[in-house]
Order: C-alpha cells, then structure tokens, then sequence
C-alpha cells in the first residue's frame, strides 16, 4: 500500500474550471510539442547496440522509438522533437522519406508497404537535437528548449513502452486540461524496488472524476532507499511539463554521476506550480532492461494480427517446464 498523507481536498477540475469563468485564469495553451530523449548509449543491451541506437531495436515489426512516436500523435501531439547523440543518424532516417524504397515497393506491387512507409514519415513535424555529451535525462530535455519555446510540452521516454486503451499521454493531457497543472505517470511498485526509480511524496485528490488516481505532488525523491521513500508512487517515462521547468534544469547542478537529473527540476517546479501524479491505466514494459524487452516483444507479437496466431502456437511446442 502507499504511504498517503491526508487527501487533498480540493478538486483541481472545478476549481480551474471556476477560475476560466470568473476570468482569473488565462486559456490553457494546448500541448502539441513532445521531446523524445534517444541520445543515451544503450550499454544494458550491448553488443547489440554497438553500432545500432537501442531505440531502434525492434519491438516485434517496429522499432522501439516508433511506438512511443505513435502514442504522441495519437494523443494530438503534432510536433516531435528527438534529442540524439553521436551514432543516432539512423533514428533521423527512420522518420524521413525514402523514394528509393518506396519505388521499389511500387514497382513489385506492394502497395500497402509502400504506403506504411510514406505514413511513417508523414505522421509527425520530427525536429532534432543534440547532446553532445551523456549528462542526464535533465540535460537532454534541456537541450530541446529553444524548439519548444514557452509552451507546455511532454516528455516521453520510448525505454518506457506502454500499451493501453487510451494512449498513456493522453490519460495525462486530460489532467492537464482539467488542472492546468504538469502531470507525471505513475506507478504503484514494490518496497524493494523503489530504489530504481524518483518517488514521489503526494496527497491522493478527492474527486470522484479521477477514482483515485490522482495525486497532488509535493515533492519528488530521487532512489530513495526503501526506509526512506514517502511512498512507493514511481515516476514512469510520461510527462506534461511547463516551460519554467527550463529554467530550473538551467541551474541545476551535475549530482554525483556526473548528470542532470529531470527529477531535480521536477521538484522546484513541483514547489512553485500545481504538480500531479496520474497513476495511468495500462501495462507498461520497462524496455530499456533486457527482460521488460523480451516481455514487450513477446507480447506485442501476440497481439500482432498477423503474427499472433502462427507465434502462440509456436510458444506451444516449446518445451517450457518450470525448475523443481
């Protein structure tokens, strides 16, 4: 179970939604702009990515960085902005046209592929940035500030794979408009495992709209240790963030990895603006770890129409016993 510190009574829909009419609060300005941070080495899945971006690696028939794209355009999302480092061209490639392909698709009458093509191309405005130095995930996103300006903005991290009815981000642009405030998806995991992730310290909302999932944040822990951590709330790759969380990532200082860390300028956003965590509805793959992407690839592949059926029942033949 959570820690929970008294409810936070207030319901932050109503109350945005009587500031609009009493004319104390300006219009939100729509999210249409998502960073996606690929510049990191991907050193877990060595040797495979010594000359391939880890998020390229296939996930079943698309590749890592392609789903997290689709999620952002499926949630209305219409700009992307990708923070690449050194041996990440192929990822820019991936997102361009190619008539060379595409004519060859055509001229030996495959037309459907030859239209996923063009349509991988064409489902987003992609930019790109550089970091030119492994610094942290606070210093990629820092590193994507002039591209997205004054605007709120998301943050999704493709090693975070999630599969849900309603795409993740959008579950969080939801809050945003109804709150005006950043949000960040979580996830309730184990005493133990709360080490490996930012906690956060937040009051669950009392409105019957969100049906406990919402909570007001106070402040964000960085790998606490299990005795430490005010909860066992985890930070998970979604975010809607305000632009002044810039000019925090601005000032923060390198901690003892050498790194900027995005939760160091979560929490004096969280301190000064309306911050809320959304525990998300869907399974998600911690894909950037070995075995979360072998779970992701087998699962996805099972709910591939084609591949599906002809996968399960090779799963089926393998002699699969459990250790005695």
């Amino acid at each position: 179970m959570l820690k929970r510190s008294r409810p936070y009574s207030g319901s932050p829909a109503r109350a945005g939604m009587n500031a609009i009419l009493e004319g104390t609060m300006p219009t939100l300005t729509p999210v249409k702009k998502a960073v996606l941070p690929a510049a990191g080495l991907g050193t877990r899945f060595l040797p495979a990515t010594k000359a391939i971006p880890k998020e390229m690696l296939p996930v079943a028939d698309k590749p890592l960085i392609q789903y997290a794209a689709e999620e952002a355009v499926a949630s209305g999302i219409d700009t992307l902005v990708i923070v690449t480092g050194r041996g990440k061209a192929v990822i820019e490639d991936h997102f361009d046209f190619n008539p060379e392909l595409e004519g060859a698709l055509a001229g030996k009458g495959k037309k459907d592929l030859e239209k996923m093509v063009r349509e991988i191309a064409n489902m987003a405005r992609v930019c790109y940035t550089r970091q030119k130095q492994p610094l942290g995930l606070g210093h990629a996103v820092l590193m994507a500030r002039e591209m997205i300006g004054e605007e709120p903005f998301a943050v999704m991290l493709p090693d975070d794979m999630i599969r849900s009815e309603v795409p993740c981000l959008e579950q969080l642009l939801r809050v945003y408009r109804a709150t005006g405030g950043a949000v960040v998806a979580a996830k309730e995991v184990p005493p133990a495992m709360v080490s490996a992730y930012g906690i956060f310290a937040a009051e669950p909302v009392k409105d019957r709209q969100w049906k406990g999932r919402l909570f007001r944040v106070r402040d964000v822990v960085e790998k606490p240790k299990p005795a430490q951590a005010p909860s066992r709330l985890a930070v998970i790759g979604r975010y809607v963030l305000l632009p002044e969380i810039f000019d925090f990532l601005e000032k923060t200082r390198t901690g003892a990895a050498g790194e900027i860390q995005l939760t160091d300028g979560m929490r004096e956003l969280a301190h000064r603006r309306p911050m809320y965590a959304y525990l998300f509805e869907g399974t998600r793959y911690d894909a950037g770890d070995k075995l979360g992407f072998l779970q992701a690839t087998v699962e996805m592949a099972l709910k591939n129409p084609q591949l599906g059926p002809s996968f399960r029942e090779y799963l089926r033949t393998l002699p699969i016993r459990r250790k005695r």
